[in-house]
C-alpha cells in the first residue's frame, strides 16, 4: 500500500491507500521541473485515479501517459506520501519544502484546474 497516514491526518482526509497496481497518469516529460502537482479524482475501478505533472501544464493530447503506481517510487518519490489522500484532494510540493494540500469541495474537479494559489513558477 502506498501513501502516508500522517499526511491524511494532517489534512483531514480519510486514508484511501492505493496499491502498487493502481493506474496513475504521469506527465513524464515534465519530471525534473518544479513544482510538482497532484490531483486525485474519483475513478471507476481500474481507471486512472491520480494525475501528476511538474512545472507548466500543457494541453497536449499526449501530455500524460498511464503508469502503475509502483513506478512513482522511482519516477516521482516526492508524491508517494500523498497517495492515500482521498479523491477530491490536490497538492503542490517541491524539493525546497513547499507544500500546499487542499480538498476541492466547492467546485467540480477537472484538469488541469489546480485553481488554488498556484505556486509562482
Amino acid at each position: 500500500m502506498l501513501g502516508s497516514e500522517d499526511v491524511c491526518l494532517r489534512y483531514g482526509s480519510q486514508c484511501c491507500f492505493i496499491d502498487e497496481g493502481t493506474m496513475v497518469a504521469i506527465a513524464a516529460s515534465t519530471i525534473g521541473n518544479s513544482p510538482v502537482y497532484g490531483v486525485r479524482l474519483e475513478a471507476a475501478p481500474g481507471a486512472v485515479e491520480w494525475f501528476f505533472w511538474c512545472g507548466e501544464h500543457r494541453d497536449d493530447v499526449d501530455f500524460y501517459a498511464p503508469y502503475h503506481a509502483r513506478h512513482l517510487v522511482e519516477m516521482l518519490p516526492i508524491v508517494v506520501p500523498y497517495l492515500a489522500l482521498e479523491p477530491g484532494f490536490k497538492f503542490i510540493v517541491d524539493d525546497a519544502g513547499y507544500e500546499d494540500v487542499w480538498r476541492e469541495s466547492d467546485e467540480r474537479l477537472s484538469l488541469p484546474g489546480v485553481a488554488r494559489d498556484e505556486k509562482a513558477r
